[in-house]
């Protein structure tokens, strides 16, 4: 009997050195097209309170859901992270909403159930300091002075996400909420005019362009402008008064997922308040949180004015966007 108690107890402790090694080794792996900013600021500082290791795939936003889609039967990943809500395909995601989802200021909840909003990036303008003068930049309207003709820069909305971006916020402001109206582009046609019928190829050089001097106000968004101000370039943000569309990235449990219960402290994680403190204190995206902390260089979300695009209309009417906008500008040159 004790030869066999003997012979039992490695086999005994084998178990339950497996079981605990089992428990340790939580792991998530996440496709994103994020930045290493994002992923090197909050994937450690996930790891380190869950006890869950990561493994991030990066790969761009097309080629992210590209690979969810061929993987649906047998997912490889947990989470998408990253994209915003025109990219996402609901019929691929898990439902699930944080507890932590009711601290997120409330037209950026998670309402559907599947795709959970972690920060926002807005349409700005970036002004260089050193260059306007007395030339007033308020928004939108301010733009068309005469002053500020040939001075200025904007993406080409046709091939970047953040022009278009742009051009859909003041089709709307200067629309009155139509994006086809004829309203909204008489303003671009007279603003391309303004920019003598030139736009840039990489959203970069927007910008780049206003921090070095080459331009005097940029067409542009938040993210980089406020690393600009952040960094101490000469420059300013300019949130537009006739209003400014912040859109939500998102992250999501992809349908099952073999790690479900990690995917869903991913997603608690994203919108607790720890989490959003660094993003907003941090990086410079906006964090979806009321109570989370901001960096002196961003200014309060209660300040600016904001306005909620409808996506499901945009995306309705995005090809004749782009096709007017294409007629637009071949007509100015």
């Amino acid at each position: 009997m004790k030869k066999s108690l003997i012979l039992l107890f490695p086999l005994i402790l084998g178990i339950f050195v497996m079981s605990c090694q089992k428990k340790d080794s939580a792991e998530l792996v996440i496709y994103s097209p994020n930045s290493e900013g994002l992923v090197n600021n909050l994937v450690p500082k996930f790891e380190a309170t869950t006890g869950v290791k990561v493994n991030i795939i990066s790969a761009g936003t097309g080629e992210v859901w590209k690979r969810i889609e061929s993987e649906k039967n047998n997912p490889n990943a947990d989470v998408v992270w990253g994209g915003q809500v025109q990219n996402y395909k609901a019929e691929l995601l898990d439902d699930y909403v944080s507890a932590n989802n009711k601290g997120v200021l409330p037209q950026y909840q998670n309402i559907a159930g599947k795709m959970t909003p972690y920060c926002l990036d807005g349409s700005v303008l970036l002004v260089n300091t050193n260059l306007i003068g007395d030339v007033k930049v308020e928004g939108y309207q301010d733009l068309l002075n005469p002053a500020l003709k040939g001075k200025m820069i904007m993406g080409d909305p046709t091939n970047s996400s953040s022009a278009f971006a742009q051009i859909s916020n003041m089709l709307y402001d200067m629309g009155s909420g139509d994006y086809l109206s004829d309203k909204g582009w008489d303003y671009v046609k007279n603003l391309l005019i303004q920019l003598d019928g030139k736009t840039a190829n990489s959203s970069s050089i927007v910008h780049k362009g206003v921090a070095d001097g080459e331009y005097t106000v940029g067409i542009t968004y938040e993210d980089p402008s406020a690393t600009y101000v952040r960094d101490g370039a000469p420059v300013k943000i300019v949130y537009m008064k006739e209003g400014v569309s912040f859109l939500p990235a998102l992250t999501g449990i992809i349908k099952n997922a073999k790690n479900k219960e990690s995917a869903q402290k991913w997603v608690d994680f994203i919108v607790s308040k720890e989490a959003q403190d660094i993003i907003g204190t941090q990086l410079t995206v906006r964090p979806v949180r009321g109570d989370a902390a901001l960096g002196v260089y961003m200014k309060p979300i209660s300040e600016i004015n904001i306005i909620k695009e409808d996506s499901s209309i945009l995306e309705k009417e995005k090809a004749q966007i782009i096709e007017r906008y294409r007629t637009l500008i071949t007509s100015v040159k």
